[in-house]
């Protein structure tokens, strides 16, 4: 059936799934995004499939439906707290590219490689190919260990501190931490991370720098959260979450090449 939906241009098949799964979900009772969000997560959707095939689409869909529940984990007790995400968590569009407008890069940058199109030697093309792959499986286990940490945290942490004091705060508080936010949110960043490695997107190797690298960046998440995010109106929740994943990728990459002119 892979080599079948292989053999077909990877396009007409992005277009032609997303478009039945968007009238799939706009006819389901459960609203997992918002009208406008649909089209953006089709349009992800394309692009993803189009770029990377089925592999990359089950990273972002494994993303997507974890996410989601997550999410609603304790809905109704963080809504009466004022602490649950805005329209009970269906997301719109500024959601989809939030959290995944870096991935996407790194995939385009794969597709782009691919086309071989660029004045560049085979073995750059498949080293700068691999860390682009790493980037992108890289930043979608940011966005789920943060997304893990913070759902799971504001419904079940029992004390939350402020990352950058260590002071109590109440659950919900930006660049609040809790003991069981952090688990949750280190063991998302492995089980996607393994997702990467499983379809063949990562080596084994790069299983480790996804899971340190989407540590670091969702605790420096915290930390802008606690110290910047109050101060400037600008500096929305969803243009954080490009930052998380930015600094996500980044560090995985970082740590792949620092380890082969290093160590390998």
């Amino acid at each position: 059936m892979l080599a079948l939906i292989n053999s077909v241009n990877p396009w007409l098949v992005g277009v032609a799934l997303n478009s039945i799964l968007l009238v799939v979900a706009w006819i389901a009772p459960k609203k997992l995004l918002t009208s406008a969000g649909y089209f953006h997560a089709w349009l992800l959707g394309v692009l993803i499939w189009g770029t990377l095939g089925w592999q990359g689409y089950i990273v972002v869909m494994f993303y997507f439906l974890v996410g989601s529940f997550v999410t609603r984990i304790g809905i109704a007790q963080k809504e009466a707290e004022g602490i649950a995400e805005k329209r009970s968590g269906a997301r719109g569009p500024e959601n989809v590219w939030g959290s995944a407008l870096i991935g996407t890069l790194c995939a385009l940058g794969v597709g782009m490689l691919d086309l071989g199109t660029l004045p560049v030697t085979q073995s750059l093309i498949a080293d700068l190919r691999s860390l682009l792959l790493l980037g992108f499986v890289a930043s979608f286990s940011t966005k789920l260990s943060d997304t893990c940490a913070s759902e799971v945290g504001k419904a079940y942490g029992k004390s939350t501190f402020l990352i950058t004091t260590l002071q109590p705060v109440p659950r919900g508080t930006e660049g609040a931490v809790s003991l069981e936010g952090t688990l949750a949110g280190v063991v998302a960043s492995v089980v996607i991370a393994f997702v990467g490695w499983a379809v063949g997107l990562v080596e084994l190797l790069g299983v480790l720098w996804c899971v340190v690298a989407a540590f670091i960046a969702t605790n420096l998440e915290s930390v802008i959260g606690a110290t910047l995010q109050s101060k400037y109106t600008w500096l929305t929740n969803e243009l954080v979450n490009i930052l998380n994943t930015l600094i996500g990728a980044i560090a995985a990459i970082f740590l792949a090449w620092f380890w082969v002119i290093t160590v390998a």
